[in-house]
This record gives C-alpha cells, structure tokens and sequence, in this order.
C-alpha cells in the first residue's frame, strides 16, 4: 500500500525545482498572491526553523521578526503559487529544529554565519 501511494506521488504530483537549504539559514520565499482577478508577487524573508516530511508532503517553517512580533510561516516544498527561492545566508546550527530561536531576542537572536 505504502509503495502505491509514493508511486503515485512520484508520477502526478509536480515537483517545484527549488535550491538545497537547512534549518539556520536565512532565505526569501517569493511567492504567488491571488487578490480577486490580480496576482502579485510577495515574498516572505527569514530564518528557517525546521523542515518536515519526505517526498510530496514535506514543509518547512520560516521565522522573521515583525517589529516585536515573531512571526511564523509554514510553506509545503510543492506549492505551486512559491515562484522561487532564495538562499540570502547559510546559518551554522547544530540541531535541524531550532525552536530555541523563538525564545531569543536582540543579539541573541543571531546565528553565525557557516563558512565553506
């Protein structure tokens, strides 16, 4: 049963060609807004807390600070209206789910940048 619903995902579900990235890295998601008959195009920049899931139902959680409001956003890999991705800093984190981050403010709130 499980090899017929991948073989399913891996046939008809598109895949969305977006770059690699991890949890610690800062990126800016542009993507597709419907307001009645218009489209435009946002994005959404900050730090990526955690990435979920495998195949089609993986997600992944950005974190940006919105004055003195945190503000979440949970993104699915494969969502048709994200036109592309941008990788703005590679963060040097030890953990993949860094929930810790939400607790941190000011130069706390920093994470170091890694170096190749």
């Amino acid at each position: 049963m499980m090899d017929l619903i991948k073989f399913v995902q891996d046939e008809f579900v598109t895949k969305n060609d977006l770059p690699e990235f991890a949890a610690g890295d800062t990126i800016t998601v542009y993507y597709e807004i419907k307001e009645g008959n218009k489209t435009r195009t946002q994005f959404f920049r900050g730090v990526v807390i955690q990435k979920r899931g495998n195949g089609s139902s993986e997600t992944f959680t950005i974190r940006k600070m919105s004055g003195t409001v945190g503000v979440e956003r949970i993104f699915p890999i494969n969502l048709p209206s994200i036109q592309k991705i941008e990788i703005n800093k590679k963060g040097k984190v030890r953990r993949a789910r860094i929930f810790y981050f939400r607790g941190l403010t000011g130069k706390k709130a920093r994470i170091k940048e890694r170096r190749n």
